[in-house]
């Protein structure tokens, strides 16, 4: 089947409309008419091939949310109109431990969403930045009714990045840091406060004080006043770094409290360093997080609708995305952009 698109034909050029094939649903495939794509940092690092992983042409977009139209003979999890989801990843084996812990994310043979290839090893996958998606209906998240569709589409990525260490590390009288408040960081002040913890934002960016405080943040650190540091020593049970920028991982080692964790999910492309002293000395660690399984990711799902969390977007047509690409990469985005697919793509 045919699909409306906009692609990258190769690394750094400008996205440009076209046209795609998508497979005929399968026995286990429902199709989904695309409503609401958000656009992710990381679809600009992958069609500028920063990460050195690319297939071209490429269709960005990872933080899908539509309608159900089709669905296969063998689906049980979802009817036609429904309203649903997908995230960064359409399959993998179901055959490997990750897969059978119900670690999806962790699988040596996943499917991306985009910039991946299907099953049969060969034919790549296409995002987002198009008008309908056919997907194997166990890798497809029911979307809660209630919560605006253009708004949630960004907890796809953005929540699911954020949401497993703050589910391990946060909760009731828990002091939390979130370093960044962008499109990953944002979200993350709003599901640890929902968890019942104290929220510090840290950013280069004094202006966003006033955000991050109506976010549900309880205090905010310019990290540009280096001398703001010093009087929250040993305070933090954990930091968040959202940040795709180098940090100062010393700095905030030394922020945490005697077995206090770092948690790094921002993806910096130059490597980051530390003393080992600051870890040994107050048995602190240092942790990563990629996403979480299906399961996982509607148990987000579910906890955000439960608690009024969405992402603080600019909706925008799809032919407005090579100007909101360089917007992102200037930092002129309160939080993220979304793609409005109904409006500016479908007929």
């Amino acid at each position: 089947m045919q699909a409306r698109a906009y692609a990258a034909t190769e690394a750094g050029a400008r996205l440009a409309p076209t046209t795609i094939e998508r497979r005929e649903v399968g026995p286990r495939d429902v199709s989904i008419e695309i409503d609401a794509c958000g656009v992710c940092h990381s679809d600009i690092h992958q069609a500028e091939a920063d990460w050195g992983m690319d297939i071209f042409p490429m269709v960005p977009g990872h933080e899908i949310v539509g309608r159900i139209t089709a669905v296969g003979s063998d689906v049980t999890k979802h009817r036609i109109g429904d309203r649903v989801g997908v995230g960064c990843y359409v399959a993998s084996c179901q055959s490997c431990d990750a897969c059978d812990a119900g670690d999806e994310n962790y699988c040596p043979d996943w499917s991306t969403t985009y910039n991946g290839y299907e099953r049969d090893g060969a034919t790549p996958t296409y995002g987002g930045y198009s008008d309908h998606i056919v997907v194997d209906e166990h890798f497809v998240l029911r979307i809660p009714e209630g919560p605006d569709t253009q708004a949630v589409a960004p907890l796809l990525c953005a929540g699911i990045t954020v949401y497993p260490p703050l589910k391990d590390y946060a909760g009731p009288g828990r002091e939390i840091g979130v370093i960044g408040l962008g499109g990953l960081g944002h979200v993350a002040v709003r599901i640890a406060k929902a968890m019942g913890s104290r929220v510090t934002v840290f950013s280069h960016s004094p202006g966003k004080e006033a955000d991050a405080l109506r976010l549900g943040a309880h205090a905010f650190v310019s990290t540009h006043d280096r001398t703001a540091l010093k009087p929250l020593r040993m305070s933090f049970d954990m930091i968040l770094s959202t940040v795709s920028a180098p940090i100062d991982v010393n700095a905030y080692l030394g922020l945490l409290k005697t077995r206090g964790t770092l948690a790094i999910v921002g993806l910096p492309v130059e490597p980051l360093s530390f003393e080992a002293g600051n870890l040994v000395g107050e048995a602190r660690t240092i942790v990563g997080a990629k996403l979480a399984g299906v399961d996982a990711t509607q148990e987000m799902l579910d906890f955000c609708a439960e608690h009024g969390i969405v992402a603080d977007v600019e909706v925008i047509d799809i032919a407005d995305i090579n100007e909101a690409w360089q917007r992102i990469k200037d930092s002129d985005v309160r939080y993220r952009f979304v793609i409005d697919i109904a409006g500016s793509l479908r007929d």
